[in-house]
């Protein structure tokens, strides 16, 4: 087929960032990162100011009081039972408000936390230049930044390199010697907020080889517990050093009183007579590991400096190759790139999983919440762009933090429940955890939360067909899973005379962010969440069970698993003046505000209704969404999810929310939308916008896959949430049954179709056009006229569709 395909790699290029003015907020500051090492480019009126964090880089001190008092679950149970139902909160009975201040004492430490790894200064003389605003290249990672001097732009080019946590900075013409750069001094600063109890960074500087370094040390102790001369074995620690081409020398000041002040030891005087070369370099890791590498950094050349950018481009053309889209909108064209450059920037596998936050951090931006793992939906959501997207390696990171979480979540489901299998936790954090770090009812007996956390890997195996990561990464955390959902249902508080069926329930839970545990536990059970969540777990389970041929090893547990879908509760379900409509819980009436879209989960995550439902489902899954109210902060992307898996997606009202929630960086932020459920008319509505960049939006292109693409039943729908009169073409979009999909829709209607098969799996579409298509399959031809599609494949074939009256 003689068709050209769209090149993502120039039309990121048509989207860059820009600042027209001094970018002196964090928040206005170019993004740059290599999944690893993150960097924010603020400017000011007199200096380039560079911040730095990093995956790796965690304050790892954790508090870990009060294991002995936590009792077990049916302890806790029981007298949660005994307080009165007629008080307001559990929180009036003396006992649980004891209870919750013990349990929730060592999350209510400020560590840990993800520790900013310094900033970079670079100043110049106001006199001789005007800093006039920066432009990012999300195409190439490269921020250029744009001065004025004497009637001349001057550009300062910065980016990071993609193989390596270095920091490339330069000035000047490509011929050595061919100018003068502006900037006159030069300053690394530790980071300002950090804590008293951390141990004084150390000055590594040689000045003679034009370096500034220090080093920080990582406690891995609690202060009261840590000896600060002697350390600890497990301590990390991290070295930012910065070296330049250009001699450094101290200097005197005068400050405002007049004195005469020696720099800074962290600053020196640059000398301005030849073009500026410079990089950062950040290492981290264990204090005795370091200690032995070696961190000695070459000359920054104008041949390493050369070289280097020209493998950080081919290392962005590969990313960018992977799919593409080109859009009739150029918003949502811009929040697609954009978005998955962020995500580029700051997930990488073999690195941390990114928490709340992500990779850019300054003082105590990235820090609410301990910027760690919520289970409840924020860890999650960032990686659902990985499968469409076909970025499937960038799922790896969430992979290695199931795996991490093992350990503690089967000792919490044996230990605390008594039960077989994993219970994971409510939040956890990348550092070595000997206990539940939440054991707060409230909120930790969220039931949801241990189906959700291992859904994607079963999600990896459908996008992918991988075979061994379905033995090797992903069954047996699917299984103990499976096995702490079955030892709960099977609880005799679960199923009985007292529920008046032969229904096994989910009891007790709570709703994610809503009720949380009510006085005698009558919203507490049957969470539509849990029930959808555990019903697609139990699916994947008896799913993986087949394909790995180990159905007669496990039979009990298929067993199981069978006897309680058989006898599965239904959703609960509310009549309103517009219908019927799915609710939280049983106890729910529909006049919820929600913070998170719980009574559509059955859409998605859920994946149990969307278009290829019945009629009489799809009614009742329209009305939910049609009837919810959400008060915003962690809608932006699951919301609209939900609604384009539905077909209904107002994409103009979606653009006018990303337009809300946009930051001057690029990104968006979780932002309120109402008053009335957790938030206040008093509430500013922006509160979450300064607390750090949230990675949980990067998966926006997503939820614009989706009205491109939706494969999620193994049957491949084209276009399903486009709006007509807008063109749309799409590259590589990622199927499941591990098909590359690419096609293009005229404004009218689909002008073809183009399906490569990388595991040979079954094909299954609706075919676009109702007069028939043609079929280019195995160098023949075939007129199709049936609504669907169904042909075998073959690993490493393209299959082609195209209108009937279309010419080859």
């Amino acid at each position: 087929m003689d068709i050209k395909k769209l090149n993502p790699y120039e039309i990121a290029k048509k989207h860059p960032i820009i600042a027209d003015k001094p970018a002196c907020n964090f928040f206005e500051g170019a993004l740059l990162g290599n999944g690893a090492m993150g960097a924010v480019v603020t400017t000011r009126p007199d200096a380039v100011v560079i911040h730095f964090g990093h995956n790796n880089v965690w304050d790892i001190r954790v508090s870990e009081k009060n294991e002995e008092k936590i009792g077990s679950f049916k302890e806790v149970f029981n007298k949660i039972l005994n307080i009165p139902e007629a008080y307001g909160s559990l929180r009036e009975d003396p006992w649980f408000r004891e209870y919750y201040e013990l349990m929730r004492e060592n999350y209510s430490k400020s560590y840990p936390r993800p520790f900013p790894c310094g900033s970079l200064l670079l100043g110049f003389d106001r006199k001789n230049a005007e800093l006039l605003g920066h432009k990012l290249d999300i195409a190439t990672g490269v921020c250029e930044i744009y001065f004025l001097a004497d009637g001349e732009i001057i550009t300062l080019k910065v980016f990071v390199e993609m193989k390596c946590d270095r920091l490339w900075i330069y000035m000047g013409d490509e011929k050595e010697g061919a100018c003068k750069h502006l900037l006159n001094r030069i300053k690394l600063i530790p980071d300002p907020e950090t804590p008293q109890t951390m141990p004084k960074y150390q000055i590594n500087n040689v000045i003679e080889n034009n370096c500034l370094s220090f080093t920080q040390i990582l406690p891995a102790l609690e202060p009261e517990y840590y000896d600060y001369e002697k350390g600890h074995p497990e301590d990390r620690m991290f070295s930012l050093s910065v070296k330049t081409n250009v001699s450094m020398q101290s200097f005197m000041r005068i400050n405002w009183e007049g004195i005469r002040k020696l720099n800074d030891p962290l600053e020196m005087a640059l000398r301005t007579d030849k073009c500026f070369i410079a990089y950062v370099q950040l290492d981290e890791g264990c204090v005795q590991e370091l200690k032995k590498k070696d961190t000695k950094i070459p000359f920054p050349s104008r041949e390493i400096l050369k070289a280097t950018e020209n493998e950080n481009i081919q290392s962005w053309k590969a990313f960018w190759e992977k799919s593409g889209v080109a859009l009739e909108d150029d918003l949502l064209e811009s929040i697609w790139y954009r978005n998955l450059y962020f995500f580029n920037c700051s997930v990488k596998p073999g690195v941390t999983c990114p928490g709340l936050f992500a990779n850019w951090s300054y003082r105590n931006i990235g820090t609410p919440w301990h910027g760690d793992y919520h289970m409840n939906y924020n860890t999650q959501q960032p990686f659902w762009v990985t499968f469409s997207s076909n970025h499937v390696d960038k799922h790896l990171p969430y992979v290695d933090l199931i795996d991490r979480l093992r350990p503690i979540s089967k000792k919490w489901a044996k230990e605390y429940y008594g039960l077989r299998g994993a219970c994971f936790p409510h939040v956890a954090y990348p550092v070595e955890m000997k206990m539940n770090p939440y054991p707060v009812p409230i909120w930790g007996w969220q039931i949801c939360e241990t189906p959700w956390t291992v859904q994607s890997l079963w999600w990896h195996y459908l996008y992918t067909k991988d075979k061994e990561f379905l033995k090797t990464g992903a069954f047996e955390p699917i299984k103990e899973a499976v096995l702490f959902l079955v030892d709960y249902m099977h609880r005799p508080e679960c199923r009985g005379e007292q529920w008046r069926d032969k229904k096994y329930h989910i009891y007790p839970t709570v709703v994610p962010e809503l009720y949380g545990l009510t006085p005698g536990l009558k919203k507490n059970y049957d969470c539509i969440a849990d029930l959808t969540l555990t019903k697609f777990v139990f699916k994947a389970y008896k799913g993986a069970c087949s394909i790995l041929e180990v159905e007669n090893e496990e039979k009990v547990l298929l067993d199981e698993v069978e006897d309680i879908l058989e006898n599965f509760p239904e959703y609960p379900t509310v009549e309103t003046e517009n219908g019927k409509i799915f609710v939280a819980t049983p106890e729910s009436n529909g006049e919820e505000i929600y913070n998170v879209p719980v009574s559509t989960m059955t859409i998605f995550p859920g994946e149990e209704h969307g278009l290829h439902s019945s009629p009489e489902e799809y009614k009742i899954a329209l009305n939910t969404y049609i009837s919810q109210k959400n008060e915003g902060g962690n809608d932006l992307v699951f919301l609209n999810m939900q609604a384009a898996r539905l077909g209904i997606l107002d994409i103009e009202k979606f653009k006018r929310q990303i337009r809300y929630c946009l930051l001057p960086n690029g990104t968006c932020t979780d932002m309120v939308l109402q008053s009335g459920g957790r938030y206040k008319d008093e509430t500013a509505f922006d509160f979450m916008a300064d607390n750090g960049i949230w990675f949980e939006n990067f998966a926006l292109p997503a939820v614009i896959n989706e009205c491109l693409l939706q494969s999620y039943k193994s049957e491949l729908r084209f276009f399903p949430n486009w709006p007509k009169g807008k063109r749309a073409e799409f590259y590589n979009l990622r199927a499941v049954g591990a098909f590359l999909v690419s096609a293009a829709f005229s404004g009218d209607e689909i002008e073809w179709i183009e399906i490569y098969s990388e595991a040979g799996d079954v094909l299954n579409l609706i075919i676009p056009w109702k007069n028939g298509a043609r079929l280019l399959h195995k160098s023949q031809e075939t007129v199709i006229y049936d609504e669907r599609l169904k042909i075998n494949t073959h690993i490493g074939e393209t299959i082609w569709l195209l209108p009937l009256n279309a010419s080859k």
